[in-house]
């Protein structure tokens, strides 16, 4: 198995689940809340690791108690804290996250009081060590610099973007990435109606996915675009995070040298299973 790094955000996600998503100005009693760790990069890692991987985590981690969610959550997973900056000042981002439960959906509202990891701390990491790094695309100036720097002195690395959002200028990071994780909103924001014609309209030499809720994932490499259905659970119950699954379904295909087709499927299997479980743990397919 792969050793991997991702660099990227650790969040405190204070999740409240409700029989329906609340009309603007309305009140209703949550069905539960629950508290625990989030952030992209992160939950990517947890289910990298519980698919054999070992992981470790590059971000910002502040000093304070909220700390202590993430960090006993990611060593629950076994996941490596050492290449993190800790700082002593500041707050956790945190997710307001409301789950309807009869809907599925996810609505987010995010705070953070924190600095971004910047390019000096990231290049003092040794990189002897992995076979993987996978980046969150976030923090375009100091990524671009990360990417750069990589494969500069680690040609031969192999590292994944996840595009997830439009951020100011994060196009340009795409040619210095070998693997790009696309979301159905990014797409939808560029003015695409599917996966398949988003991706048709990009030129770059990577292997690139975009995933499109429902209707399944699509994958180009070497100018030939393949697509997988989704596997929809018996009974949906949390899509959080199930983006982030699909990205570890890809990284650990791709880093076990699995076919590009077995790969999306494989994603796709991951992320469906996710669907109809709460959170991410016990999180595995035969």
């Amino acid at each position: 198995m792969a050793n991997i790094l991702a660099v990227g955000i650790a969040t405190i996600d204070i999740i409240n689940r409700v029989s329906h998503y609340p009309k603007e100005d309305d009140e209703v009693r949550a069905v539960s809340q629950t508290i625990r760790r989030g952030g992209n990069a992160t939950n990517t890692l947890v289910v990298l690791s519980q698919l054999g991987h070992q992981c470790a985590w590059s971000g910002v981690l502040i000093d304070e108690t909220d700390a202590a969610i993430v960090k006993n959550d990611l060593a629950e997973h076994q996941i490596d804290l050492r290449y993190c900056k800790v700082i002593p000042h500041g707050k956790l981002p945190t997710s307001y996250i409301n789950v309807s439960e009869s809907s599925g959906s996810r609505t987010i509202v995010h705070y953070r009081d924190c600095p971004e990891l910047d390019f000096e701390f990231f290049s003092q990491i040794d990189l002897n060590a992995f076979d993987w790094v996978h980046f969150e695309g976030r923090n375009v100036h100091e990524l671009e610099k990360m990417l750069s720097w990589l494969k500069t002195h680690f040609p031969h690395l192999p590292c994944s973007l996840e595009i997830e959002k439009p951020r100011d200028g994060i196009e340009q990071l795409f040619s210095l990435a070998d693997v790009l994780l696309f979301s159905q909103p990014y797409a939808m924001n560029q003015g695409f109606k599917s996966a398949q014609s988003f991706l048709q309209s990009l030129t770059m030499e990577s292997i690139m996915t975009c995933t499109w809720g429902e209707v399944g994932a699509w994958l180009k490499a070497n100018n030939k675009i393949i697509n997988s259905p989704a596997f929809p659970p018996p009974q949906l119950v949390d899509t959080l995070a199930a983006g982030d699954t699909f990205n570890a379904g890809i990284i650990s295909g791709l880093a076990q040298q699995y076919s590009l087709e077995k790969t999306l499927e494989y994603a796709c299997r991951l992320a469906g299973q996710k669907c109809g479980q709460d959170g991410l743990k016990n999180l595995t397919l035969p």
